[in-house]
């Protein structure tokens, strides 16, 4: 446990890492909004399009080898990111270091899957859940930290001894599980890379569409697109429609194969049956809104803080780090509390306090918010997220058949970073939108000339809202800084109230959350070897 909980904190920092270093990469790589969001949000699009795949390979070749081995990648990636000199750099080591994770991370849970039953089953899933949930908030801490001692890249660079520790101690400590009979079936060692491809390419195409809508437009074009000498055709429309259109094209490609090859008796990325077993439908949906309201929130209060205070990275990560505290006291006390009252009532008090806080936070915030104004609703909110994170991913899995746990944790952990990536283009793209809106309307009554008003407007949107700190450098421009202030708060307003929205909605799919059986964990426990 020690090791694997070690695997997943440096899988999950890193997803949740570049949040507090934005703002300075931002500046140091001259990126735009969308810019930003690639660089957080490809990451967990990879993560999420390869987690089945290599969940199966896992069960089929060894999870302490897939461990290893993407531990290996993962640190390679890491090294290769901390010397980045441009924004594509970054984006592609940030991609491979995706890669890496989806290796990780279904190791790690097909592991704790084998491994632990009865009440241990609830402790050790307690730990796997409150590392995922409290490593995920102190993320922004330990890289505000690092980064404020030696730069941005210096988060990425220490990836590589602490990579190799954990190589070493997986060797030494960690045991070797697999399916039951995957030797036996060559067949079964078949992997679908055509429902990996399709939904990788799907998800993209989404994600894609959600971040560049705000720089093409979402149907007239506003923007000239060109790319790789390719000249979109006509100013009318947008090409981001068309791109939207074909991600929900490539998915419905998804499920047409995937019924195709269940039919014909061949291995699948996304076993549709397993989706007949309610707590696991009903987990997995709540899952992906979970990290909707996590990443989209952890994306969008370190560039206001920023844009409005001029806080420095560490300062950042303080005003997070109530929510980091909040995970891991609930965390580790979910366990206990799950054996006393089923893991889907505490899955649904977490779910009420995490919609409570990102409410208050909402009606709260204005421009003169700083970390400890926040900081109370993070704590709240870090203590539902606790109880969540920790006995949901328990409560999906514990009714699925010891021969479907790979895939089905796979399956849960995908869930998880599509709503972190589909999280960071929606809340992010919901901040920059309402960002342009608020500045334009409060420019309207100054001495600026329309033409002023809207370069002014679009530097602070394009910039992530990082213009904001030029404005209140510049000699002359006091009252176009307080007016960013203002529509920086008012943009984190509408993105507080839209995760608010989303976090409703899982709320509503955990009451349909019931208790579990167990009693497939103990013919995993004599299967798995």
């Amino acid at each position: 446990m020690v090791v694997m909980s070690l695997g997943v904190s440096l899988v999950v920092v890193d997803a949740t890492i570049v949040g507090v270093l934005l703002p300075r990469i931002v500046s140091d790589l001259d990126l735009t909004t969308a810019g930003a969001e690639w660089i957080t949000s490809v990451y967990a699009l990879v993560f999420a399009a390869l987690l089945i795949p290599f969940g199966r390979a896992g069960d089929l070749f060894g999870r302490r080898r897939m461990f290893v081995l993407g531990t290996a990648v993962f640190a390679v990636a890491s090294l290769a990111a901390a010397a980045a000199g441009g924004g594509g750099a970054l984006v592609a080591a940030r991609a491979a270091q995706g890669v890496g994770a989806s290796m990780i991370m279904p190791a790690t849970l097909s592991t704790v899957n084998a491994v632990f039953t009865g009440r241990d089953r609830a402790v050790a899933f307690g730990i796997w859940g409150s590392m995922i949930s409290g490593m995920a908030a102190l993320g922004p801490l330990l890289g505000g930290a690092v980064a404020t001692g030696g730069g941005w890249r210096w988060a990425f660079g220490i990836n590589v001894p602490l990579g190799a520790a954990l190589i070493a101690g997986a060797f030494r400590l960690m045991p070797e599980t697999r399916a039951a009979g995957a030797a036996a079936h060559g067949a079964l060692r078949e992997i679908d890379w055509p429902g990996a491809g399709l939904s990788a390419l799907g998800l993209a195409a989404l994600v894609c569409g959600l971040i560049e809508g705000q720089t093409y437009g979402w149907w007239a074009a506003t923007r000239r697109f060109s790319a790789a000498g390719f000249d979109w055709p006509g100013t009318a429309l947008s090409p981001v429609p068309v791109v939207i259109a074909l991600g929900a094209v490539l998915l419905a490609a998804l499920v047409v194969v995937e019924r195709s090859r269940a039919a014909a008796g061949r291995p699948v990325m996304l076993d549709f049956e397993l989706f007949r077993i309610p707590n696991f439908r009903h987990g997995n949906l709540a899952s992906s809104l979970i990290n909707v309201g996590e990443l989209g929130l952890l994306f969008v209060l370190p560039l206001f803080l920023l844009g409005v205070h001029g806080t420095n990275p560490l300062q950042i990560s303080v005003a997070i780090l109530p929510l980091a505290v909040g995970a891991f006291l609930t965390g580790g006390y979910a366990g206990r509390l799950a054996n006393k009252r089923g893991a889907h009532r505490v899955v649904q008090i977490g779910m009420v306090l995490e919609v409570a806080a990102v409410l208050a936070l909402a009606v709260t915030v204005s421009a003169t918010t700083g970390g400890f104004g926040l900081a109370p609703w993070m704590l709240l909110y870090g203590l539902g997220l606790g109880l969540t994170s920790a006995q949901l991913t328990n409560v999906s899995l514990a009714d699925v058949p010891p021969a479907r746990a790979g895939q089905a944790s796979g399956t849960q952990s995908t869930a998880r970073q599509v709503g972190a990536a589909l999280g960071i283009a929606l809340i992010g793209t919901v901040f920059a939108t309402g960002l342009g809106h608020a500045m334009s309307d409060r420019l309207a009554g100054t001495s600026l000339t329309p033409a002023e008003q809207a370069s002014v407007t679009r530097h602070l949107r394009e910039s992530a809202g990082t213009y904001g700190r030029d404005l209140h450098d510049s000699p002359g421009m006091a009252v176009e800084a307080h007016a960013a202030d203002a529509s920086l708060a008012v943009a984190t307003r509408h993105a507080a109230l839209a995760t608010a929205a989303i976090l409703a909605a899982g709320l509503a799919l955990s009451l349909r959350l019931r208790p579990s059986t167990d009693r497939h964990r103990e013919e995993s426990k004599r299967q798995d070897g």
